[in-house]
């Protein structure tokens, strides 16, 4: 009943910024924890960053400086704005989030949506 949908993928050049979009629908009673994760082609998903329901955010050391997660509780919804894109950014991007509905907490994720970064 819950799903998240991402968007604000594609391609870029290096260099450039993109900013990603995913927004959470259905029965929610509350979200806890949203994070940003990645997976490159033979690599293994990797946290890119995270933020609480307070607003305390941490990122990935090959991000940090370049990458902003932040929410917006009444939109249910979590951004990653990407700038000073590299070539090494180019993946895969899911959102994640722990939601709880009427009775429980559970773990969502997104679709995925491809960021690719041209050198």
């Amino acid at each position: 009943q819950v799903q998240l949908v991402e968007s604000g993928g594609g391609l870029v050049q290096a260099g450039g910024s993109l900013r990603l979009s995913c927004a959470a629908s259905g029965s929610i009673v509350s979200i806890n924890a949203m994070r940003w994760y990645r997976q490159a082609p033979g690599a293994q998903r990797e946290l890119v960053a995270a933020i609480t329901s307070g607003g305390s955010t941490n990122y990935a050391d090959s991000v940090k400086g370049r990458f902003t997660i932040s929410r917006d509780n009444a939109k249910n919804t979590v951004y990653l704005q990407m700038n000073s894109l590299k070539p090494e950014d180019t993946a895969v991007y899911y959102c994640y989030a722990n939601i709880r509905d009427s009775w429980y907490n559970s773990d969502y994720w997104g679709q995925g949506t491809q960021v690719t970064v041209s050198s």
